[in-house]
């Protein structure tokens, strides 16, 4: 049976809306945080007495891409713009 609204068209064939796509988006990212939480509560599943240059270097490539990501969601950094104020900032790109 196709999935219909009160008013008979046909949902399937609707186009997803920027709404739609932002919140799917944003569902995206809140379950890979959460995930990325739990891993670095569980200290990246590393025990102490096995930690070796691997892990650290491991570590150091996951905060490299973490800042990129923080630096181009709050525009700073290589996303900074000059002469823009810091009220001015935020996600309006």
């Amino acid at each position: 049976m196709l999935n219909e609204s009160a008013h008979g068209d046909n949902k399937m064939s609707r186009k997803p809306t920027a709404l739609d796509t932002f919140l799917a988006r944003k569902a995206e990212i809140d379950e890979a945080l959460a995930r990325l939480q739990a891993l670095s509560d569980d200290h990246f599943n590393a025990h102490p007495d096995e930690i070796n240059w691997g892990h650290a270097g491991s570590l150091g490539y996951i905060a490299e891409k973490l800042k990129e990501l923080t630096d181009f969601a709050f525009q700073e950094g290589e996303y900074d713009e000059p002469g823009r104020s810091s009220a001015a900032k935020g996600m309006d790109a």
